[in-house]
């Protein structure tokens, strides 16, 4: 049974930090002192009791910018990594269990995808079409299914020729049935080690998009875009763009580390059922 104790130190501080982003993420326009493109201040006027982490390069307070930006950017790449999860473990698992013609399309359709290098795919992409919020989850969550293909296929390859699923085969279980109740359940351990890794790859990938210009578009406000805004402080000392640049550290380590003791946990969990 699920037991407090069994939580280690690094589990209990990824956990802190994760919730304190996603509460941000959640209540942003309720904590955040001030809205997120409003102008309050001067040019990059410095940390004080008004204004807790100072002002950016419009005199805009970097505090709130920073709560609105986690709901930019945890919204977006949780909604790319769902995405990118449920096509890519839809479909790795039925050319395992299908195998034949489906899975040579499929497996070489997506080696096709991965030959090129996901940044300047997504930038090409991102510079014809119109940079919106839908835009930027289906591309990143179409690119980055390619990845979840490959391992959900290669799990299910091994899973498949286990003795409980030829049973349900032989029982005349549907494609639907193999999938969800016999192949899922024991893929889930890999599955959950790398949601953790594509949530993280998401985040970084929609912030080199928003510093290159081709993510989230002003006056929304997203960490990677807050980077690039601020860039040109860092030559006078002015932290403005190191604070995003940490935000986005902090959320991948936690992420990470919350992702690794979860997978410790399914693993032990499956060894002591052995």
């Amino acid at each position: 049974m699920f037991n407090l104790k069994s939580i280690t130190i690094s589990a209990w501080i990824g956990l802190f930090f994760t919730a304190l982003f996603l509460f941000c993420a959640i209540f942003a326009p309720w904590i955040a002192p001030y809205g997120k493109a409003q102008i309050v201040g001067g040019v990059w006027e410095p940390m004080s009791s008004q204004y807790w982490l100072g002002t950016d390069n419009l005199g805009r307070d970097l505090l709130s910018r920073m709560i609105y930006g986690a709901r930019t950017t945890v919204f977006i790449a949780a909604m790319a990594t769902a995405l990118s999860f449920s096509l890519g473990s839809i479909l790795g698992f039925a050319a395992a269990v299908l195998g034949g013609w489906f899975d040579t399309i499929m497996s070489r359709f997506v080696d096709l995808l991965m030959a090129i290098p996901t940044l300047i795919f997504g930038l090409v992409v991102l510079s014809v079409l119109p940079t919106t919020i839908v835009t930027l989850i289906l591309v990143m969550g179409i690119l980055d299914s390619t990845r979840v293909y490959r391992l959900s296929r290669a799990v299910a390859v091994d899973i498949n020729v286990m003795d409980y699923v030829e049973a349900a085969k032989l029982r005349g279980e549907g494609m639907g049935w193999i999938i969800f109740r016999e192949i899922l359940p024991n893929a889930l351990s890999p599955l959950v080690s790398e949601l953790g890794l594509r949530f993280i790859y998401a985040v970084l990938f929609l912030s080199a998009l928003s510093f290159l210009g081709l993510g989230v578009q002003p006056p929304e406000a997203d960490w990677g875009g807050m980077v690039k805004e601020n860039k040109e402080g860092i030559v006078f000392g002015i932290p403005a763009a190191l604070i995003p640049a940490a935000a986005i550290a902090a959320l991948a380590i936690s992420v990470n580390l919350v992702a690794d003791w979860v997978l410790n946990r399914t693993t032990s969990l499956k060894g002591g059922r052995g």
